[in-house]
């Protein structure tokens, strides 16, 4: 956004939008090993245990000889765009006007039986050996094939509707398309590309994280199998794993949930499939 090639000075392209000259200049300061370390062991233990909120992470990490207050846990898990799930009281509603609209969640008591009538997303949280990143999956639901996916080093939008425009070229659409309710998801760069396309919008309830089980559960197979198996040195090398293994999940790692099927025969093949939402 500010070019410090540009013919204007700084100053004057932080005037004109309408930024503090000091934001010109800011570098952010890059994750310390101890953080990187600890953020790798939270992100197993809401794995594992997606229930525990800050408090009770925090009393976890200390049996396990880390040293961190729970005011610091629930700064590094909202840097890795996570949060206790679980049930909590609808306390307050999107006011009118609001930039993001959260959509009804059509998945309840729907049979769920064919490739291409729901595809789900979300995203989740890669350590690496030195710093981490995100990754995002567009997944159909029946069949549990992973269609497009895309990684990123911060929590926008744009790598999100990549991954979603690179699924629809590739798979046609389908009938409903569920997502939680995160600000990637909800915002209008995301929507507009499922409205353009005729796609019924399904978002699951604040904290519900079983209405998206498939995709955690997708989380739960790269991260064991995969991810914290390696420590990768660069993004690219990230990268290139990760497909691998996700080349691996699609064609040759069998589901109990399909009877043993590949994602990939699920998919492409005629067998009926049924799955409740």
């Amino acid at each position: 956004m500010i070019n410090p090639e540009h013919e204007l000075p700084v100053v004057r392209q932080c005037e004109l939008l309408s930024l503090a000259r000091s934001t010109a200049y800011y570098r952010p300061e890059p994750t310390s090993e101890a953080d990187l370390m600890l953020m790798r062991r939270i992100d197993e233990l809401h794995l594992k245990w997606p229930f525990l909120g800050a408090r009770r992470l925090r009393d976890q990490l200390k049996t396990e000889g880390f040293e961190a207050g729970r005011k610091h846990v629930g700064t590094l898990m909202r840097k890795m765009g996570i949060s206790a799930l679980y049930r909590k009281p609808r306390t307050s509603t999107p006011g009118e006007g609001a930039t993001h609209r959260v959509y009804p969640y059509l998945l309840r008591n729907l049979v769920i039986d064919r490739p291409n009538q729901v595809w789900a997303t979300d995203i989740t949280y890669i350590p690496m050996a030195r710093g981490f990143m995100y990754l995002v999956a567009i997944m159909d639901w029946a069949s549990r094939r992973v269609l497009a996916w895309r990684t990123s080093n911060t929590l926008t939008t744009d790598f999100c509707v990549e991954a979603l425009q690179e699924a629809i070229t590739k798979y046609g659409t389908p009938e409903i398309f569920n997502t939680d309710q995160g600000c990637q998801f909800t915002s209008e760069d995301f929507t507009e590309v499922l409205k353009d396309a005729d796609i019924k919008i399904s978002m699951d309830g604040k904290g519900r994280w079983v209405d998206n089980v498939f995709v955690e559960r997708l989380w739960r197979s790269v991260k064991y199998e995969e991810v914290y198996l390696h420590a990768y040195s660069s993004i690219a090398e990230a990268n290139r794993r990760i497909g691998i293994y996700f080349d691996f999940y699609n064609r040759i790692r069998g589901h109990q949930g399909l009877e043993g099927l590949t994602p990939d025969a699920a998919y492409f093949g005629a067998q009926p499939m049924r799955a409740a939402a």
